[in-house]
C-alpha cells in the first residue's frame, strides 16, 4: 500500500476532475493533521485520497462506500483504512461509528475542503490569501456550494475537538501547498464546475 498505487486506483475509478481534486484536497488536509497530531501520514493520506474513489460509479447510499470497501478488501488494503472510509458515511454510523482520530479526521476534512475550494474558485487570487472568515461568511449563504452539508462541517469540528475557524484556516493552509494541483492558484480559473 503506497500513495502511487492509491492514486492509480483513484484514477481508474474517477474520471471527473472535480471529484479527483476533492479527493486530493482531503488527502492534503489529512496528511497535515497526521503530521500535526503525530499519526502515520501515509495511512491518513491514503484514507483521504480513496474515501470517495467509488462515488462516481456508485453515488447512491449505501453503495457508496460499500462497493469501494469490497474493492479495497480484494486489493488487500488494511481493514483500518477500509473501516475509516466506511465511517465517513453517516448512514453507516450504526455499523461503523467514528471512534479513532483518523475516522474523525476524515469526517472533519471531507466537507470543509469542498467549501474551501468553492470559495477559492470565486476569488481572483485563488486560495492564496483566502482566510477562514471568508469561508465562514460563504458558509452562511445557503445558495452557495449547496452540495456541502454545513451541519457535517460543524459537527465534524466538534467531534474532532477543534474550533471551527481554526480548523478551516488549518485546512486552507494545507491546501495552499497543493494549489496548482487543485486548480486553486491565482488567475487559474480553477475547475468552475466544482462550484454549485
Amino acid at each position: 500500500m503506497n500513495r502511487d498505487d492509491a492514486f492509480a486506483l483513484l484514477c481508474e475509478y474517477v474520471s471527473n476532475l472535480s471529484l479527483r481534486r476533492h479527493c486530493i484536497s482531503v488527502e492534503v488536509a489529512m496528511r497535515a493533521y497526521a503530521r500535526k497530531l503525530g499519526h502515520n501520514e501515509e495511512t491518513w493520506g491514503i484514507v483521504g485520497l480513496l474515501h470517495d474513489f467509488d462515488y462516481e460509479r456508485w453515488p447512491e447510499a449505501p453503495d457508496h462506500p460499500l462497493k469501494g470497501s469490497e474493492i479495497l478488501r480484494a486489493k488487500g488494503y488494511p481493514e483500518e483504512i477500509i473501516t475509516c472510509i466506511l465511517s465517513h458515511a453517516d448512514y453507516l454510523s450504526d455499523r461503523y461509528p467514528r471512534r479513532t482520530a483518523m475516522e474523525k479526521g476524515l469526517y472533519v476534512c471531507d466537507e470543509i475542503t469542498g467549501l474551501v475550494t468553492a470559495t477559492a474558485l470565486l476569488r481572483p487570487s485563488g486560495i492564496g490569501d483566502l482566510t477562514a472568515s471568508s469561508v465562514m461568511k460563504k458558509m452562511k449563504a445557503k445558495g452557495f456550494a449547496k452540495g456541502v452539508n454545513r451541519d457535517d462541517v460543524v459537527r465534524g469540528a466538534a467531534d474532532f475537538g477543534v474550533e471551527l475557524g481554526a480548523h478551516i484556516q488549518f485546512v486552507i493552509d494545507a491546501m495552499k501547498g497543493s494549489a496548482a494541483e487543485l486548480g486553486l492558484e491565482k488567475g487559474s480559473g480553477g475547475a468552475k464546475e466544482g462550484v454549485e
